[in-house]
């Protein structure tokens, strides 16, 4: 039996600021079976829990800045509880948050405090890795730090395998590693070249460094599924036995050359082609 197929609407933000409702339906139109939200576009959460339910969208989980969280955490969770989410990830961490930065500890408080916050509101907390939870604080990963700081009912996995590879790991290998702790796996493709410079990856996705400089879009690049260098079948297997409920298709850019819309359908052309 395949897991349901969720689109992270990161993937197509810049089509939904342009016709949200048109978007919706589209992603709908593909054969996705949910929505994972990163904004409400300027839209009220009347409208959007509306719209998806019109539409047949699950709206199953939410990508909120932890900033956002930690400013209004009971707004942040009243809103998407009433949009019929299920999960709130916290997304990405700013360099100063980050294992073995100044503020991980505190941050690890913080991330404890709003799982508990959000079970309060019937949510679930999740935790959106990208590779720089990979270095090593002792003899561990930051990420696992992470995971055996907080308690897993206060906080469980939302392993994005684009970034575990990029970072060296096995995506497969790391979904199963938190078996029972993995409700919602990102699959996400990509092509990286074997290059001793410095590719800028997150600057391709507008995040810029202090020393920003150009990016090299040959050298690094986020794919439809099935066009890159991951091993999705092996990764929806591993997503299965770790008693995954869903999975979402993410893309941060659009592949050269394509729009994102289109290059969502192609990743759930994909998979529906699969048997799994």
């Amino acid at each position: 039996m395949s897991l349901p197929i969720a689109l992270q609407l990161y993937s197509v933000r810049q089509d939904l600021d342009k016709d949200f409702e048109q978007v919706i339906k589209k992603v709908k139109e593909y054969g996705y079976d949910g929505v994972e939200l990163a904004s409400l576009h300027g839209k009220e959460p009347e409208y959007v829990k509306k719209l998806l339910s019109d539409t047949g969208l699950t709206p199953i989980s939410a990508h909120v800045p932890l900033d956002s969280m930690l400013k209004d955490p009971d707004g942040v969770f009243g809103t998407y509880a009433f949009i019929g989410c299920k999960y709130v990830a916290v997304p990405y961490l700013p360099e100063e948050r980050r294992p073995g930065k100044p503020l991980f500890d505190k941050t690890l408080e913080q991330m404890e405090q709003l799982g508990k916050k959000a079970k309060e509101a019937g949510l679930q907390l999740l935790y959106h890795n990208h590779d720089f939870e990979f270095v090593k604080i002792g003899d561990r990963l930051g990420l696992d730090v992470i995971y055996e700081t907080i308690p897993a009912d206060l906080l469980q996995t939302q392993i994005d395998t684009c970034w575990v590879k990029v970072a060296g790991q096995d995506p497969a290998e790391y979904i199963r590693k938190y078996k029972g702790r993995a409700p919602v796996v990102h699959l996400k493709d990509f092509y990286k070249q074997e290059t001793d410079k410095d590719i800028k990856m997150y600057e391709l996705i507008g995040i810029k460094g202090k020393d920003h400089k150009p990016s090299d879009k040959k050298a690094f690049g986020f794919m439809p599924l099935g066009f890159g260098q991951q091993d999705i079948p092996e990764i929806l297997e591993a997503s299965k036995e770790a008693g995954a409920s869903w999975v979402v298709v993410e893309q941060d850019e659009p592949q050269e050359g394509r729009t994102a819309l289109e290059c969502a359908r192609l990743s759930i052309k994909y998979l529906k082609n699969l048997i799994w």
